[in-house]
């Protein structure tokens, strides 16, 4: 057996998250779009569900109420839970990022207040980072400021596309507290409720001709929150959030690789079935090389990405292999659900399959946590050095 592939007792519970998702999930997802009172309650039910089925926020510590599998474990079931969009928060895996933060940086009253009710999918999170006037991949030039008045912290500051404000419970915000520090100290995370005065979403922006989504506009004009509300030490904004983002890197590139093995199917089944002058789809070359190609992808970039969590698990540097699978892992997302839509021909681009919906979230995944052109030069670089040390030692 690989070192790579899942213990038999991992490989039994991905069956399990897998059947759910395709079983419970899936045929609720026309439901589930509509964002409606009857989409919340009916995703409350499939939470129950998953509670009751000990499916729960896998890949989160025990001691915090998550599964207690390890990085590696959870990324093979992650691959699962990424075959549908609603599946993250159907299966509490939604607050895996914000809740590992908290886990690794969070007072114990910190901890107290926000932590236990995330991970029990009581409260949903956001973070706070991108800014309209400051570039997403340089975050020391952040603009929004944070100042010490008295045991209060008073912020201002505009933010954007920030996913899941419009129900978050609370923001945590990248905000300059040390202004005359070295760039990459400037910087500390202050956790803001939603309801705190001041902190308004101005907008939910419309992304690619879907105007229900969750991506926000907000505006924190002289909020104050207590002092005690900075996550982790002051000016160490830039470590936590790598502890947050190398992670959730492969998290994302774990359930691309379910969308883009979702969308596989769905162009094999279609190429099966769908009659032509010629014959099937299927025996055409043309598609079979379609097939090989989407084959092929997702095959190594499931290597790769196993891979950089194998490295992960053991404590090692991953953050070429985790520049290398972001980039890599997006563009096999991409040309997967592309060869799909082709194959389905017009259906593919209606709203009868959900191959358009995942071909609109699959161009964003090249800008998610740092755009795809940073990840390129930041691995190059560090590939790079490598091979100067080898040449002046």
């Amino acid at each position: 057996m690989s070192a790579l592939a899942p213990a038999p007792e991992v490989e039994e519970l991905r069956a399990r998250v897998r059947a759910f998702v395709d079983e419970r999930v899936i045929p609720a997802e026309p439901a589930l779009d509509r964002h409606d009172e009857e989409a919340a309650a009916l995703m409350r039910e499939l939470q129950a569900e998953a509670k009751r089925e000990g499916l729960w926020a896998l890949g989160l510590p025990r001691e915090i109420g998550g599964g207690g599998l390890g990085f590696l474990p959870y990324c093979h079931v992650n691959e699962e839970i990424g075959r549908s969009e609603h599946a993250m928060l159907a299966l509490g895996t939604h607050s895996a990022q914000d809740a590992t933060m908290l886990h690794l940086f969070g007072t114990p009253e910190q901890k107290e207040r926000w932590l236990r009710p995330l991970v029990e999918g009581e409260i949903y999170p956001s973070i706070g980072m991108t800014e309209p006037d400051a570039p997403g991949s340089d975050p020391t030039q952040v603009k929004t400021t944070a100042v010490l008045d008295g045991d209060e912290w008073v912020i201002n500051g505009r933010k954007w596309f920030i996913t899941g404000a419009n129900v978050a419970a609370f923001t945590t915000v990248f905000c300059v507290t040390d202004p005359d520090a070295p760039p990459h100290r400037r910087c500390s995370l202050i956790i803001v409720p939603t309801d705190t005065p001041g902190y308004v979403i101005e907008r939910v922006i419309p992304v690619l001709g879907e105007v229900g989504g969750a991506h926000c506009e907000i505006r924190l004009e002289d909020v104050r929150v207590p002092a005690e509300n900075l996550l982790g030490e002051r000016g160490r904004a830039f470590e936590i959030a790598q502890a947050r983002l190398g992670p959730g890197r492969i998290y994302h590139c774990m359930r691309w690789l379910g969308q883009a093995q979702r969308a596989f199917d769905l162009m094999c089944e279609r190429a099966l079935e769908r009659q032509v002058a010629g014959g099937r789809l299927a025996d055409m070359q043309l598609i079979q090389g379609f097939i090989a190609d989407s084959a092929a992808e997702i095959h190594a970039a499931r290597l790769m990405t196993l891979d950089a969590a194998a490295k992960i698990d053991a404590g090692e540097d991953a953050r070429v292999e985790i520049s290398l699978i972001k980039f890599f892992g997006a563009k096999v997302l991409h040309d997967v659900i592309d060869r799909a839509i082709q194959v389905h021909g017009a259906l593919g681009v209606s709203g009868d399959t959900p191959l358009e919906g995942m071909y609109r979230r699959a161009r964003l995944a090249r800008l998610y946590d740092g755009p795809d052109e940073i990840h390129r030069v930041s691995a190059a670089r560090r590939i790079l050095r490598r091979y100067e040390r080898r040449t002046t030692t």
